[in-house]
C-alpha cells in the first residue's frame, strides 16, 4: 500500500492533538506518538492558537515527521531526567526513544522539528533501516526537499 505525503495545517489546541493522531493512523502509533507530543509542546511553550504544519512522508523505509511553527527561538530540549512524580517533560524522551534521528530546522520566522521512524510497512517485511543515534539533534538532514515520496 503506498502512502501519499500528507500536510496538515492547524491551530494548535488540545482539540486539534487529537485530530492529527486520527489523520496519522495509517502511519502507525510511534508516528502518531511522536506527533502528539510535538503539537503539544508547541501548545505548552508558545500557546494556544499558533499555526502550526504538520508533514509525513515516506522513503528508503523511513518514515519523517515535521511539525512546523514560528517561533524559531523556543527550541526543544530534551530532559536528563523526570521525576516519577512530574506530570509532564517525558514528550521529548519519548521521541527520542522512538525515533531513528530527530533535529530542528531554524528559519529566520519559523522552525521545524523533525523526526524518523522506522516506516510501519518496511519494518513489517523485515526491510528497518539500521537506527542511527549518533547524532539526535542535528540541525541539518540528508532528507529530500519538501517535495515529498510517497510512503510505502
Amino acid at each position: 500500500m503506498t502512502r501519499p505525503p500528507l500536510t496538515l495545517e492547524l491551530l494548535a489546541a488540545p482539540a486539534a492533538v487529537s485530530g492529527v493522531r486520527r489523520a496519522l493512523r495509517d502511519h502507525g502509533a510511534d508516528v502518531q506518538l511522536c506527533a502528539s507530543e510535538l503539537v503539544t509542546n508547541v501548545i505548552r511553550h508558545l500557546g494556544e492558537g499558533v499555526p502550526v504544519t504538520v508533514r509525513v512522508f515516506c522513503d528508503g523505509g523511513r518514515t519523517r515527521l515535521e511539525i512546523t511553527d514560528p517561533d524559531p527561538r523556543a527550541l526543544p530540549v530534551l530532559r536528563e531526567a523526570v521525576g516519577v512524580d512530574d506530570e509532564s517533560g517525558r514528550g521529548l524522551a519519548l521521541l527520542d526513544a522512538l525515533a531513528l534521528r530527530w533535529g530542528v530546522e531554524r528559519e529566520p520566522d519559523r522552525k521545524t522539528v523533525w523526526c524518523e521512524l522506522p516506516d510501519t510497512a518496511a519494518v513489517a517485511v523485515g526491510h528497518e533501516p539500521p537506527h542511527d543515534r549518533s547524532s539526535p539533534t542535528s540541525t541539518t538532514s540528508p532528507w529530500p526537499p519538501p517535495d515529498r515520496l510517497p510512503c510505502s
